[in-house]
């Protein structure tokens, strides 16, 4: 794990990491019916993310990746089946990252952000349509920015101080 995710306590790092298998049931069942297909496709995504993202995250989504699919049967089981409180209820714990997100360095943040919303993008397209086209419904178009997760940017510049 990164000096930056290193400095958050327990809970702060537990809640980083839950907000991932709570994205994709977020989205797969933004819909009303959480489909497999999403599931394992999100599986998938994190797993890769573990060693395929660069230095800044791919030791978060290593820890991501050790529990995921416990994670994931966990939370599908907890979460109510309608999609109404379902989605009320994990946007609420999705808000909670934005006071932990702003412990970590602006840039680190910003990727962190944008990770987040690709991974929703991927989830989100991995059922339906035809031939990979038109596969993003309209529920989860509504979400797939994460609009309860504040936007983190960072602008890289080269000069020195």
């Amino acid at each position: 794990m990164t000096d930056q995710f290193n400095t958050l306590k327990e809970d702060d790092l537990r809640i980083l990491t839950d907000a991932v298998p709570l994205i994709a049931i977020l989205i797969a069942g933004a819909d009303g019916e959480i489909d497999d297909e999403e599931l394992q496709w999100s599986k998938k995504v994190a797993h890769i993310r573990s060693y395929k993202m660069k230095a800044d995250l791919k030791s978060f989504y290593a820890e991501v990746d050790k529990n995921y699919l416990g994670k994931l049967q966990h939370f599908i089981e907890v979460l109510p089946s309608g999609v109404t409180e379902r989605t009320k209820i994990i946007s609420e714990k999705l808000t909670e990252v934005n006071s932990i997100m702003a412990k970590l360095s602006p840039e680190v943040g910003a990727k962190l952000y944008k990770s987040f919303l690709s991974f929703a993008d991927h989830v989100a397209k991995a059922s339906g349509g035809v031939m990979g086209f038109f596969s993003v419904n309209k529920a989860e178009a509504s979400l797939i920015g994460l609009p309860m997760i504040h936007p983190i940017t960072f602008e890289h510049t080269d000069e020195e101080e």
